[in-house]
């Protein structure tokens, strides 16, 4: 198995070393070559706009959104937005792969973002807590009948999954919590 990290622009090493440590194969993605290699694929946090906009630039957006309808794609921050149904501001058009809206910078600015406790529900049995890294953070304004909430932060949905499609508002690869990683690596699985 190795999972692709688009390494367009945004934090993607972190990703990375997250992956690695879990002992997983890992490729940055730059090229259609580089995406069919993949099992699964890592869209990481950034700019949303820019990263539309490179994605574009280097012929990865329709092949991004075919690679998604089969195999697993994880989006976090704006990854999350760059998958999303809908997104509020015209800023940028998503792939529409997993049918929420967002709600860009919903937080506020850089010196708004902050870390706070994240509930995992994707547990029935026992409620789960996560450390959560909120960087001008989006919002998930809504959710589709075929969305499944998996994490809250103060009763607000802030990770999602349909399919093999996964997003999180939030940066889970800035912790040494592999647990939301693993969650991934189980889908592509």
């Amino acid at each position: 198995m190795t999972i692709g990290i688009l390494a367009l622009q945004g934090d993607y090493e972190k990703h990375q070393q997250m992956i690695a440590s879990m002992g997983i194969q890992t490729r940055l993605v730059l090229t259609q070559q580089d995406l069919s290699a993949c099992s699964g694929l890592i869209i990481p946090g950034g700019e949303s706009t820019t990263l539309t906009k490179l994605m574009i630039k280097h012929n990865l957006w329709d092949d991004i959104r075919a690679f998604g309808k089969d195999n697993p794609i994880f989006g976090t921050c704006a990854g999350l937005i760059v998958l999303a149904n809908k997104v509020t501001s015209n800023h940028v058009e998503p792939l529409g792969l997993i049918d929420i809206t967002v709600n860009r910078n919903a937080y506020g600015r850089q010196i708004d973002s902050f870390i706070d406790t994240v509930d995992l529900l994707w547990n029935t049995d026992s409620k789960e807590s996560y450390e959560g890294f909120f960087i001008r953070a989006p919002k998930i304004m809504s959710c589709g009948p075929n969305v499944q909430i998996l994490a809250t932060h103060n009763n607000e949905p802030v990770m999602a999954e349909q399919g093999n499609i996964l997003v999180a508002t939030f940066h889970p690869e800035l912790t040494n919590d592999t647990r939301i990683h693993q969650y991934f690596v189980q889908k592509i699985n």
